[in-house]
C-alpha cells in the first residue's frame, strides 16, 4: 500500500508503510490531528497578482528623507528607523538607540520590521506612515503565524521527536548515522543546531524557530530511504515549501558576526559549522528558489559564501542569487572532484576550511580575461550533460536533438492555426516545471482557468471530469509545482510585460518564461506604423531579458498564411528574419492532417545554436489526456536533417498501400545506435 506525503519542492512523493497506518502528510496516526480529511486553503493557483506599481531605490529614498525618517543605505535593502516600534523596543540597556531596525527591499518596496516583526507591501508602509487604514503604528502587518492546525501538528511531532543520542538501541543510532552520513558530526553539533529524531518516520527533524527563538514556527523532516547502492533523501515541510520561509541556524548568528556560508541542505551546514567555526544558514528551498522575504536576515553580513552542492545547475543558482544580495561581497565554491558537498567533504577527509578560502568571488567587471573564465570552462567540459541543460522526461527524441533545456536561451515556436500549439507547449513546459525548472505563463490569447485545466489533464494524465473524486488528489499534486501566470489578456505593452516578467525572477527565481503570443503584444505598439519594425523591437527585448537575466524564453509566434499542401520552414515565422536570427531554438509543429489525414503531426527542429543538430520527430495526439507524448505502440524513429528547410527529399514509400512518403520518411524504422536507446516504449 501507498500512501501521498507532502513531501519537499516541488512535487509530493508517494512513500510505503511499513505496517502502520499513516495519516495526513504521511505521519502516524498518532502525530497527526484527528481523521484523514480535506483541507480548504485560502490561496488558489499561484498567480502574479499583476501589473506591479513599480518602485525604485530613488523614490523611496525620497519619500523616507520627505517624511523624517532616517535611514542607512545597506546592500539589498535601505534600513531606517521603523515606525512600528515602540521606542523603548529601539533602545538598548544604555539608553541609545543601537540600530535600524526596519528593513526596505530596494527591487519590490517589501519591508519588515525586526523589532515588532511587522511587514508588508510598499504600499502599506505608506498607508501606516501616514494613518491611512486601520493599521498605523499597531503592527497590523504582523507576519503571521502557521495556521492552528500547522502549529498544533507541529508541536506534536516536536514532541515526539527525541535527540539522536538518546535512542535506546545503539543500532538504531549507527543506522541513522550511516543513512544520513552523521558519522563524523558530533552529538554537540546535532544539540547546538537542535536536531532530533522521529522514530515512526526514521526522519531527522529540523526545527524552524522565530526570530529571537520566541516560538516553534514549523519543521523540516528528512527521509533517508536507499535507492540501488546510494541513499536518496525525501522532505517534508509544514507548513507548505511556499510557506517555508527558514533559515536553519538562523538563532546562532551573533549579530557582530560579519561572515556566513550559505548552503542548500541542513546536513551541510551542520558539516560545516563543525569544521570550520564559520556561522553557517541554510536555504529553505535549496537550489530552487531564495524568497526576497529572507535578505532583511542577510544585510549585516560583510562576506556571503555560496557553496551550494556540486553539480552545474547549484552553481547557476548561486550566481543567480548573489545578484540578489549585492555581487560585490558574495563568493562561489566551484563545483568539482576535489571541492564536493561539505557533508561529503567532511566524512571524506577533505579540509574544509582551505575549500572555502578557493571560493571566487561573484563580481567582476564588464571586461574578463581567459584566466577568469578557465575555471568554468572546465566545469562545463568535465560536466558536458549538465551543460547540455536539463533534459525533458515526456519527449526523449527532443533530447537527442536540443540535447537539453538550458537557461538564458531564446526559444521560438511556431505551427499553424488549429495545431495545437498551446496544447503542445503546454506539455513542453509541464515537462520541465514537474522537474523543479521555475515557470511563469503568459497567456494572452486564452484564459488562465483553461490553460490550468489543460495542463491539469496533462498532469494527471487523464480527464478528471470522470473521476472527480481524484481531483483533490491531483489538484494538491499540482499546487505544488513551481508554476505561476500572469493575469494579463488580450494585448498588451511590452513594457509592462517586461516588468511582470522581471519582478517574477526576482520574487520568485524565475527559470523559464512563456509567451503566447507575439501578435498579442503589438496592439500597444507605437513605435512605428510599420508592424515589421514593432516586432522586431519586440523580439530585440526579449532576446535582451533572456541573456540579462540567465532565464529561459519561450515565445510562440503565429507563421505567415501558407498553402495547405506545403510545409512551414524557418521563413514562414511571421514578420522579418529577426525572429529566426535571435532566437537559439526554432521549434515548429507540422500538421499534415489536411493532406494525408488526422493525426499527422511531428515536430521539426529547424535551429539549435548549442550544437547544430537539427532533426523532425513525429507526435500523436492523445485526446483522453491532452498529451502529445509518443505512446508505447509507436515504432516511430528519430530521423534527422541536416538543414532548416524541412525533410529530406523523399523516398518511396515501402510499407502498406496508401502510407504517404512523408510518413515513411518520418518513422524510417532505423534501428537506434548504441548511444541513442530504444525510446519506441515510454516508462510510465
Amino acid at each position: 500500500m501507498w500512501v501521498l506525503l507532502r513531501s519537499g519542492y516541488p512535487l509530493r512523493i508517494l512513500l510505503p508503510l511499513r505496517g502502520e497506518w499513516m495519516g495526513r502528510r504521511g505521519l502516524p496516526r498518532n502525530l497527526a490531528p484527528g481523521p484523514p480529511r480535506r483541507r480548504y486553503r485560502k490561496e488558489t493557483l499561484q498567480a502574479l497578482d499583476m501589473p506591479v506599481l513599480p518602485v525604485t531605490a530613488t523614490e523611496i529614498r525620497q519619500y523616507l528623507r520627505g517624511h523624517g525618517i532616517p535611514f542607512q543605505d545597506g546592500h539589498s535593502c535601505l534600513r531606517a528607523l521603523s515606525p512600528f516600534a515602540e521606542s523603548s523596543q529601539l533602545k538598548g540597556q544604555t539608553g541609545v538607540t543601537t540600530s535600524f531596525s526596519l528593513f526596505i527591499d530596494k527591487t519590490t518596496g517589501h519591508f519588515l520590521c525586526m523589532t515588532s516583526l511587522a511587514e508588508g507591501s510598499w504600499e502599506d508602509f505608506q498607508a501606516s506612515v501616514e494613518g491611512r487604514g486601520d493599521g498605523a503604528r499597531e503592527g497590523f502587518l504582523l507576519s503571521k503565524a502557521p495556521e492552528f492546525e500547522d502549529s498544533e501538528e507541529v508541536r506534536r511531532i516536536w514532541n515526539r521527536a527525541i535527540p539522536l543520542w538518546e535512542l535506546p538501541d545503539q543500532e538504531e543510532v549507527q543506522l541513522a548515522d550511516t543513512m544520513f552520513g552523521l558519522t563524523k558530526v558530533t552529538d554537540d553539533t546535532l544539540k547546538r543546531f537542535s536536531v532530533r529524531y522521529l522514530r515512526p518516520a526514521r526522519s531527522l527533524v529540523f526545527p524552524w524557530f522565530s526570530p529571537g527563538g520566541s516560538g516553534l514556527r514549523g519543521l523540516k523532516l528528512l527521509e533517508a530511504k536507499c535507492q540501488g547502492d546510494g541513499v536518496s533523501y525525501e522532505e517534508t515541510t509544514i507548513p507548505r515549501p511556499s510557506a517555508y520561509h527558514n533559515l536553519f541556524g538562523l538563532p546562532l548568528i551573533s549579530r557582530r558576526d560579519a561572515e556566513v556560508v550559505l548552503t542548500s541542505r541542513e546536513l551541510d551546514s551542520l558539516a560545516l559549522n563543525q569544521s570550520t567555526g564559520l556561522p553557517t544558514l541554510t536555504l529553505p528551498r535549496g537550489t530552487t528558489c531564495l524568497p526576497p522575504a529572507l535578505l532583511p536576515y542577510l544585510e549585516q553580513f560583510r562576506r556571503i559564501v555560496f557553496w551550494l552542492g556540486d553539480d552545474l545547475r547549484s552553481w547557476e543558482a548561486a550566481k543567480l542569487f548573489a545578484r540578489k544580495l549585492n555581487p560585490k561581497r558574495c563568493f562561489l565554491v566551484r563545483p568539482g572532484d576535489q571541492q564536493p558537498r561539505p557533508l561529503e567533504a567532511l566524512n571524506g577527509g577533505f579540509n574544509l576550511s582551505r575549500i572555502l578560502r578557493t571560493a571566487l568571488p561573484a563580481w567582476h567587471k564588464s571586461i574578463v580575461s581567459f584566466r577568469q573564465l578557465r575555471e568554468e570552462v572546465l566545469g562545463e567540459l568535465s560536466n558536458v550533460e549538465q551543460a547540455a541543460g536539463l533534459r525533458w522526461s515526456r519527449f526523449p527524441d527532443l533530447n537527442r536533438i536540443l540535447k537539453g533545456h538550458r537557461k538564458g536561451e531564446l526559444t521560438v515556436f511556431t505551427g499553424p492555426t488549429g495545431s495545437g500549439k498551446t496544447t503542445f507547449i503546454s506539455e513542453y513546459a509541464l515537462d520541465l516545471c514537474s522537474q523543479g525548472v521555475n515557470t511563469l505563463w503568459g497567456s494572452f490569447e486564452i484564459s488562465n482557468v483553461r490553460l490550468a485545466r489543460v495542463m491539469l489533464t496533462q498532469f494527471a494524465e487523464g480527464r478528471l471530469e470522470d473521476q472527480l473524486d481524484k481531483y483533490d488528489h491531483w489538484a494538491d499534486r499540482f499546487e505544488d509545482l513551481p508554476l505561476y501566470f500572469m493575469t494579463f489578456h488580450g494585448q498588451q505593452s511590452i513594457r509592462t510585460v517586461i516588468d511582470t516578467m522581471q519582478h517574477a525572477v526576482y520574487v520568485y527565481d524565475i527559470c523559464h518564461v512563456i509567451i503566447d503570443n507575439l501578435q498579442f503584444m503589438m496592439g500597444h505598439e507605437q513605435l512605428s506604423t510599420d508592424r515589421i519594425a514593432a516586432q522586431d523591437y519586440i523580439i530585440g527585448v526579449f532576446r535582451k531579458f533572456a541573456t540579462d537575466n540567465n532565464c529561459h524564453v519561450t515565445l510562440v509566434i503565429h507563421p505567415r498564411k501558407e498553402d495547405d499542401d506545403k510545409e512551414l520552414q524557418t521563413a514562414s515565422i511571421f514578420g522579418s528574419a529577426k525572429a529566426s536570427q535571435e532566437a537559439d531554438n526554432v521549434l515548429i509543429l507540422q500538421d499534415r492532417k489536411l493532406v494525408t489525414g488526422p493525426g499527422k503531426r511531428y515536430l521539426q527542429v529547424s535551429k539549435n545554436r548549442f550544437d547544430g543538430d537539427v532533426g523532425v520527430f513525429p507526435l500523436e495526439f492523445n485526446k483522453n489526456s491532452l498529451t502529445f507524448s509518443i505512446p508505447p505502440k509507436n515504432k516511430a524513429r528519430l530521423k534527422k536533417i541536416k538543414d532548416d528547410t524541412g525533410p529530406v527529399a523523399k523516398k518511396p514509400s515501402s510499407g502498406k498501400k496508401g502510407a504517404t512518403t512523408q510518413n515513411s520518411e518520418i518513422c524510417s524504422g532505423q534501428a537506434p545506435t548504441p548511444d541513442q536507446p530504444d525510446t519506441s516504449k515510454r516508462s510510465k
